[in-house]
């Protein structure tokens, strides 16, 4: 697939790699100086020439995340054997995680991160051949890995937590990750009562409790907390796009969040964070 032909059809650039050229050019501009430095300088130090261009190699990646093809089938598509396809995966994704890195919450201004909006998300997975249970979600009624993620207001993806069995809870994902900044306003979904405990400007919905109904001046209040967690909501769904993280996952379990995390960088820079 070369990239000077397929940059003229937009329209089908997105659909095949789920983002647009021009931010595709941004990518490259940014992992190449890179790719320089840490693939092809160490490829020359030993002797060695690494003959395929970066692009295209950027473009395998996102072609593999965007539709979770098998590696024969996007080597196919290339000219290249699984293998290296897996090689060419395997060496641009700690660059990327670089390069896509989220931001640090001493680059933005109070104003942005005054509210998180926090949620988060499972991902099938293949059935383990070891430690079953501890991977299995009653939630979800299948084998899944869960990440945490929070969100500001204005769609931006802060953090993105460590990922664990499907059978932690959401509210114990969060106790055991990273602090809450003091001075952010937290807002969560259910899953995540009993926040006020551990920091206490933050909100969830109220549940209905057990025989009764909520009054009206709850259920008001709750329609509008769900407009507000509708934004994390929707940039889930762009991190699913990429059909690496909607689909039952094939890959090894260690690896997943090195892979969602890349994919968040590339939904904020979509979104137009830098």
């Amino acid at each position: 697939m070369k990239y000077s032909i397929l940059r003229k059809k937009p329209e089908i650039f997105l659909r095949l790699f789920g983002v647009k050229p021009r931010e595709f050019e941004v990518i490259l501009e940014e992992v190449s100086p890179l790719w320089e430095q840490e693939i092809i300088g160490k490829y020359l130090r030993c002797g060695r020439f690494f003959r395929h261009d970066l692009a295209e190699m950027i473009l395998l990646l996102l072609l593999y995340y965007r539709h979770y093809i098998t590696q024969e089938f996007v080597g196919m598509l290339f000219g290249l054997h699984k293998s290296n396809v897996c090689r060419i995966i395997r060496r641009l994704e700690p660059i990327l995680l670089k390069t896509m890195s989220l931001p640090q919450r001493d680059q933005l201004s109070p104003e942005e991160i005054k509210d998180l909006i926090i949620d988060a998300t499972e991902n099938q997975i293949e059935r383990p051949k070891r430690d079953q249970k501890q991977y299995y979600s009653g939630k979800k009624k299948r084998h899944t890995l869960k990440t945490e993620i929070r969100v500001t207001k204005k769609g931006r993806i802060m953090h993105v937590s460590k990922t664990v069995p499907g059978t932690v809870h959401d509210f114990t994902l969060l106790e055991d990750g990273e602090e809450i900044p003091q001075g952010v306003h937290a807002i969560g979904d259910s899953g995540y009562e009993g926040l006020k405990n551990i920091h206490e400007d933050s909100e969830t919905p109220k549940k209905k409790p057990k025989g009764g109904e909520l009054t009206a001046a709850e259920k008001t209040a709750n329609g509008i907390l769900s407009k507000v967690r509708v934004i994390v909501e929707n940039i889930l769904g762009d991190i699913k796009i990429f059909r690496i993280m909607s689909d039952r996952y094939r890959n090894k379990r260690l690896r997943f969040n090195e892979k969602i995390r890349i994919i968040a960088g590339i939904v904020n820079m979509k979104n137009g964070f830098a």
